[in-house]
Formats: structure tokens, C-alpha cells, sequence
């Protein structure tokens, strides 16, 4: 009977594996013979690429490419694609948050060759060697997000400037400019993270609620769930933002939160900088934002330690009293040198009780920016006090 069982299970077994080798689950067979077939006159290459990757590591080879890009399968160089295997399981093995992942989230946000459509580079062992040693003085995940959050500035010397060649820069382009957009900083962020086997995916909006133009930045799993975080790290889900998202509209594509996937969701990534692909995978997180941004003010509101404060910017001084005279313009808002919101003030068509809103900290100084007419930037200092209150901006 034990010897019948033993029979039984072996050829279980054998009807689960794949036919492209040992260490691929048989349901990767029909994904890469779609693959292989898309992939025309590389499909030898491709095969032989699969065939030749060890077989404790020929899973993440499968999973990269079977769900890789039309335009990655017709031309990424395969050294770039056996380099990052290889290095995404050294860091696997290495660091004990990577090992403890699922498999699931390993392979989809852990082991990519790229965030989003930037152009294909060899990154992953390059990032190794700059990051590795900082997560090796960490016992675990959360101290590595802080580490490597906090000193990636310094280490790759890159900051954000709107004057960077493009909007989509991949980590060498980036570093060669010094500089990057919210874009290109979230792509070095996020390939920082995957380095050191830290889950990690790139997140953004089009278009704000108010269209004050888009914005990317970086999510982080910890412990089963989405947080997120910026490339100047202020902590974990407490990035300036939070308010902005927190008004997202779920289901509407230009005003809606998405997060890039690898593995394809039937939902794609809304590029501002590539408006006609449809490449880059993506899930909608909006609701996360929403219900968490709610939470959050109201924790702050109840525990008294914030108050509101509207922002209304007027025409000029003589001119401040009637709908009409009201401007729309973009105002961000700063805490010392840590920008905690911004929005966009209401025009002289929207209705009265539509204002700029704002929670702030009790006996906190904030500054508010904004640019008047003359293109001038200008700047109000107050200090929020227990009560509710009203800044006044002028635009002439």
C-alpha cells in the first residue's frame, strides 16, 4: 500500500512538471510557448537562455520571460535579462526578509529587470555592490527600507531638476545627469530596493484631482500590505502627498492611483510621457489612498493636535471679497525645508464653499509658495494655531 501511495505521488509529480525543464511549474508551458512563439527568430536564443539558467533559479527566468513586453522579446539583450536573474537570487539568499517572501511577490516585485518603459540597462548588479552593504548592517526589512531610503541621494548623487533630458530615465541616465524628475527618482528608488531583495513598485497619477499636473513615486511591501514612500524619505507612508491622493477619484484613468505589475492585470500603466502605450501592466490602488488619507485626518482631528487651514488667493488687495475676484493657481506648502501639501485654490466660477483645505499641526510655522502674476515665487510664512484659520494670497 505505502509503495503504491509512493507510485501515485511520483507520477503526480511528473504530470506537474514542465516540459522546459526542472524548477519550472508546468503552468509556465503555455505562457512561453506564447512567448516563444511571439518571439520569432529569437525563440532559440530564448530557449536555450531558459535551458542553460540553473534550475534553482530557472523559475524566475520563466516568470521574465513569459510575461515580458512584445518589444523586450524582439530585442533585450539576454545578458542583461541572465545577469539579473542571477543577481535578484543572490540577494534573495542572502538577505532573510527576501527569503521569507512568497514566491508570488519575489518574482513579481522583486526579481523585474525594469520599472516601467525606461530604456533596458544591465542594473541589478551594479546596485548590489552600492546597496547590499547598507542592508547588510540591518536585521530586518523595515530597518533596510530606512537604511536605503535614506542614503540613496548620497550614494547614487542624483536630485531632482525639471531640466533632466527626459521625463522616463533609467539609473545610468539619471546618474550620469545628476539629476531626475519624480519619475526617474522613483525608478532609482525602486531598483535600489529590488537590489537588496526589498519588494517594491513604482505607483503615480496623471493627473492630480484639481489637474495640477502628475506626479510618481515609490510603494513598498511590508508584511503582506502596499505603503509607500518617496526618494527624499520623510517615513513610511507620510510623504507630503497623502492629501492629494487621498482625493483621487477610483475608475476615472486621468485622476486614479496606479501601480505597475510585471505579470499582466488587463489594466495598464497611464504614461504622461508615453500617453499611447499600453505596455506597462498596472492595478488601480486608488481606494488605499482614499480610505487611508480619511483615517488618517481623522486620527489627527480627534486627537486635537491639527487644525484646518483654507487657503484663498485673491486677484489683488482691492480685489478680495467676491467670487469673482478669486484666482486659481497651484500653491504648495512647506514646513521649514519638508514640502507637507500643496493643491490648487479655486477660481471665480467655482462655487464659494469650494476652498483649498489644509490639516496642519498646531504650533507649526508653515510657508505657503505659490507664483504670482509676474511669474514672480512668492511666499506667505504663518504660524497654524488652535483654531481653524484663513491665508490670504494675492496674485497681483
Amino acid at each position: 500500500m505505502k509503495r503504491l501511495i509512493l507510485l501515485l505521488c511520483l507520477a503526480a509529480a511528473a504530470c506537474t512538471g514542465s516540459r522546459y525543464g526542472a524548477g519550472v511549474p508546468a503552468t509556465y508551458d503555455r505562457l512561453l510557448d506564447s512567448a516563444f512563439s511571439r518571439a520569432g527568430d529569437r525563440a532559440c536564443d530564448l530557449r536555450r537562455l531558459l535551458a542553460e539558467t540553473p534550475a534553482s533559479r530557472r523559475e524566475g527566468m520563466a516568470y521574465l520571460l513569459a510575461h515580458m513586453p512584445q518589444g523586450d522579446l524582439d530585442t533585450l539583450d539576454l545578458g542583461i535579462l541572465r545577469e539579473n536573474v542571477e543577481y535578484a537570487y543572490l540577494a534573495r539568499e542572502r538577505f532573510p526578509w527576501a527569503g521569507a517572501l512568497p514566491d508570488s511577490v519575489f518574482l513579481n516585485e522583486v526579481l523585474p529587470y525594469a520599472v516601467a518603459d525606461e530604456v533596458r540597462e544591465a542594473w541589478r548588479k551594479g546596485f548590489y555592490a552600492l546597496f547590499a552593504p547598507v542592508a547588510a548592517e540591518c536585521t530586518d526589512m523595515r530597518a533596510a527600507i530606512d537604511s536605503v531610503n535614506r542614503r540613496i541621494p548620497r550614494i547614487v548623487e542624483v536630485e531632482y531638476n525639471t531640466l533632466r533630458e527626459k521625463t522616463n530615465q533609467n539609473p545610468s541616465e539619471s546618474m550620469r545627469q545628476h539629476m531626475a524628475s519624480c519619475t526617474g527618482l522613483s525608478i532609482l528608488l525602486v531598483d535600489a530596493l529590488r537590489a537588496v531583495g526589498i519588494p517594491a513598485r513604482f505607483a503615480g497619477t496623471a493627473a492630480w484631482h484639481d489637474d495640477r499636473g502628475n506626479h510618481s513615486w515609490t510603494e513598498i511591501w511590508i508584511d503582506g500590505e502596499w505603503h509607500f514612500t518617496e526618494y527624499y524619505f520623510v517615513g513610511i507612508d507620510k510623504p507630503w502627498f497623502l492629501a492629494d491622493a487621498g482625493q483621487a477619484t477610483p475608475g476615472d484613468r486621468a485622476h486614479a492611483i496606479y501601480a505597475v505589475s510585471f505579470r499582466p492585470t488587463g489594466e495598464w500603466f497611464p504614461m504622461v510621457w508615453n500617453e499611447d502605450s499600453r505596455d506597462v501592466h498596472a492595478v488601480e490602488v486608488t481606494r488605499s489612498y482614499v480610505e487611508r488619507y480619511a483615517q488618517q485626518a481623522e486620527q489627527r482631528m480627534k486627537a486635537g493636535t491639527h487644525t484646518r487651514v483654507r487657503f484663498v488667493m485673491w486677484h489683488d488687495r482691492n480685489r478680495c471679497g467676491q467670487s469673482g475676484d478669486r484666482v486659481a493657481a497651484n500653491v504648495d506648502v512647506f514646513r521649514g525645508t519638508e514640502q507637507t501639501g500643496g493643491g490648487r485654490t479655486a477660481g471665480p466660477r467655482q462655487d464659494m464653499n469650494d476652498v483649498l483645505e489644509f490639516l496642519l499641526e498646531k504650533g507649526g510655522c508653515y510657508t505657503f509658495r505659490y507664483e504670482n502674476a509676474r511669474g514672480e515665487q512668492t511666499e506667505i510664512t504663518v504660524l497654524v494655531g488652535d483654531e481653524p484659520m484663513t491665508v490670504a494670497g494675492y496674485m497681483e
